[in-house]
């Protein structure tokens, strides 16, 4: 382990003193994206959209790319291609057949997808991941960190064979093709704990080992690694993490904002930990936040990812976050730092043109780095308020820290209300004190200083706002309830429609 440690540190230092500039953004994306259609040149996608003609005859194919291929959502590449895929079927929207299916639901949907994983995209995944590794450098973390264990806290590991492939969390599929050197050394907490298929079997077995391992670095959902934490602390009846891991230097999260835990992860730690965020989707490793002092995340554009960025606006996308056919979309060297994007990737897993439902704004256009601000689906817009996650996470994190509150979690539905509209915040505190109508006056006046729309529409249109406190553990018990239970599940900012009508629903059962 010693020596491994060591080898890891000098490659480490290397990456950090060895930096250098090969080509523009714009260079590295436009050979990337050569690159994808020239792997998919043959496949059934590729025919149908002319790659090869493309790619021998145009004088400008990234133009013509945009041009010929449509944008999909996840339902339009699934009923036009992916489910081939399913069928078995090869090179359909990528050279070969695919053998991993990751399952994901996002956090707004409650059907499965299917989105497929090739061993490109594997290796693309793993050779990001090195490199956010090799970034840790930046965070002047003590050398023994990159000895130590990594506790990775995802879905449960176990695949599940349906015919000729197999389909589960992109955490099994991710650890199916870990490299061995991190597998066997590193990688807690190992195969077997990891395999079980119940959450809360997880956690206890983890519970149970955890003083014989030596963590320094946590990689997980915000809300989940904390249960851990806590789970571990009260066990062992020590006063924070560091008491049974005191190499615990290094948290990466990534999924939700962070700072609605930040002050609670810090009570539960006697020493600095350094805050990781990383941006990853069961479609791609799209980057990381690459040094403390850099606020945005860095794509990273050579790792067989595609990117397009279409505005977040009305020309662009209808009132349910559904995009209009042929949006406006630009390319890395052509965005701002003015402007929400809807990212659109085209990726080694042969996904085209594809939306994934983030929004995100750009922090520094010259180094590619950005923010995820919100979902296309999780906006709240009724009457032209124009609510984003990142002006709801902001206002949150006001009032908390304001009224010296603990806010995990919580969530905000739209409806009508006399004729007019009405906003209905539910907020995550276990404070049984709480004054719930300081809660809701500070609340609409930070949204009012924070959105210009919300304040005009609040004088019109958005009559009132409701505000109920629950418990955090009403969050996760919900969760629960609908078989979302885990590490890669993370409650809705926004409730619409029929997922709202079964928390509302749920919560008046349980009262």
């Amino acid at each position: 382990m010693a020596i491994l440690g060591n080898l890891i540190s000098r490659s480490l230092l290397f990456n950090k003193r060895i930096k250098l500039q090969v080509a523009t953004p714009e260079q590295f994306q436009k050979n990337t994206l050569r690159q994808l259609m020239e792997r998919a040149r043959y496949s059934a996608f590729g025919k149908k959209y002319e790659f090869p003609a493309i790619m021998d005859e145009s004088l400008d194919f990234i133009n013509d790319f945009r041009t010929k291929v449509p944008v999909h959502s996840y339902n339009k590449m699934h009923d036009e291609w992916w489910y081939r895929c399913l069928q078995e079927e090869e090179n359909v929207t990528w050279p070969g057949k695919v053998k991993y299916f990751a399952l994901s639901s996002g956090t707004s949907e409650s059907a499965s997808k299917h989105i497929p994983i090739t061993q490109d995209m594997i290796r693309s995944i793993n050779k990001t991941g090195f490199k956010q590794f090799c970034s840790m450098v930046n965070f002047n973390l003590p050398p023994k960190t990159f000895q130590k264990g990594v506790l990775m806290l995802g879905g449960t590991t176990t695949l599940y064979e349906k015919g000729g492939y197999f389909e589960g969390d992109l955490s099994g599929i991710g650890v199916k093709n870990m490299p061995k050197w991190l597998s066997s050394l590193l990688y807690k907490p190992g195969q077997k704990i990891s395999k079980q298929p119940i959450w809360e079997d997880r956690i206890k077995m983890i519970v149970e080992r955890a003083d014989k391992w030596d963590v320094a670095t946590v990689c997980g959902v915000p809300a989940w690694v904390q249960i851990v934490m806590e789970k571990i602390i009260e066990h062992y009846g020590v006063k924070t993490i560091h008491d049974v891991w005191p190499s615990f230097s290094a948290y990466i999260h990534g999924g939700v904002a962070f700072e609605p835990y930040r002050d609670s992860f810090n009570k539960l730690c006697s020493k600095p930990v350094s805050y990781l965020e990383t941006y990853m989707a069961s479609e791609g490793f799209f980057g990381f936040r690459s040094s403390p002092e850099r606020k945005g995340i860095k794509l990273i554009l050579n790792q067989g990812i595609f990117y397009e960025f279409i505005p977040f606006n009305s020309d662009n996308f209808d009132d349910d976050g559904n995009v209009k056919d042929n949006p406006q979309s630009l390319l890395i060297h052509e965005v701002d730092t003015e402007t929400n994007y809807a990212m659109m990737i085209s990726t080694n897993a042969g996904a085209w043109r594809y939306i994934i439902g983030d929004v995100v704004r750009f922090t520094d256009v010259n180094n590619h780095e950005i923010l995820i601000v919100g979902r296309t689906k999780q906006f709240l817009s009724l009457c032209g308020e124009h609510l984003s996650v990142d002006n709801m996470t902001k206002a949150i994190d006001i009032v908390a820290k304001k009224m010296n509150l603990e806010i995990h979690e919580f969530t905000v539905a739209g409806f009508n209300y006399e004729n007019l509209f009405a906003h209905h915040w539910y907020i995550g505190c276990d404070d049984t004190n709480v004054d719930t109508e300081k809660v809701k006056l500070l609340l609409d006046e930070t949204l009012n200083q924070l959105n210009d729309d919300y304040a005009v529409e609040r004088t019109s249109a958005l009559k009132e706002i409701f505000v109920t406190v629950l418990p955090n553990d009403t969050f996760y018990n919900y969760l629960e309830s609908i078989g979302k239970t885990g590490a890669q599940n993370k409650f809705p900012r926004v409730l619409k429609g029929e997922a709202y009508n079964k928390w509302a629903n749920w919560l008046k059962a349980e009262s």
